[in-house]
């Protein structure tokens, strides 16, 4: 009964210890994860990164920053298909892109996200949403994640927007109410949109942008 007894208090010990290894294991990876650095944003005033790195387009052509690039000026907008921060703007994207378009500023929508974490983010999906939200401009995938990364775009959707000069002169938010379009109050990448066009200078150049965090997708190893 004794050596039964015993047993059973080593195996309980055993398992204490076990758990509490992987606990700390875990506790150890989060924290490693916590502290990683995020990507380093684009300052203004630089040049747009991997301006000719390839990206299939939802209708089949291949796209780069470059040849996506209007006369006078380009929009960039890191956005997806299964964030809720994204779908709440997305009608005011495809708005605001299609306008910018219509002003001789280029634009392009880039999915940075593995599909492999949200199959919402896969191919056809973003087919079928350039469709439906009736985009007039590219909506690419990032097929490694890199050009989000060199751009150190972090969240979903975040702008960046490029005068003639090819000068980053805004990023951030789309506007200041995700929730209720009714209630915005400041329209920062309309308005920046705008003075780009006209050749002014931005009035606002950088809000902080809100949404979902990016799933980049793994790096290859050698």
């Amino acid at each position: 009964m004794k050596a039964s007894l015993t047993i059973r208090t080593l195996t309980l010990a055993s398992l204490l210890v076990a758990g509490g290894a992987l606990a700390n294991s875990h506790n150890e990876k989060a924290a490693a994860m916590k502290e990683a650095p995020a990507p380093k944003s684009l300052k203004l005033g630089a040049a747009a990164p991997l301006r000719t790195v390839k990206m299939q387009s939802v209708d089949g052509a291949e796209v780069t920053l470059a040849s996506a690039a209007g006369a006078k000026g380009t929009l960039v907008v890191f956005t997806c298909n299964h964030c809720p921060w994204a779908q709440a703007w997305q009608t005011r994207v495809a708005a605001i892109g299609n306008a910018a378009v219509e002003r001789g500023i280029g634009a392009v929508a880039i999915n940075a996200n593995d599909p492999a974490a949200y199959p919402e983010d896969d191919y056809p999906s973003m087919q079928e949403r350039a469709k439906l939200l009736g985009f007039k401009f590219p909506y690419v995938v990032d097929a490694t994640s890199d050009v989000a990364r060199a751009f150190g775009a972090s969240r979903t959707p975040e702008v960046f927007l490029f005068d003639a000069k090819g000068k980053l002169v805004y990023h951030g938010a789309v506007d200041d109410n995700a929730k209720d379009e009714s209630a915005v109050q400041s329209r920062w990448l309309t308005d920046a949109v705008e003075a780009v066009a006209a050749g002014k200078t931005v009035a606002v150049r950088e809000t902080k942008a809100m949404g979902c965090g990016i799933k980049y997708r793994e790096k290859k190893t050698s």
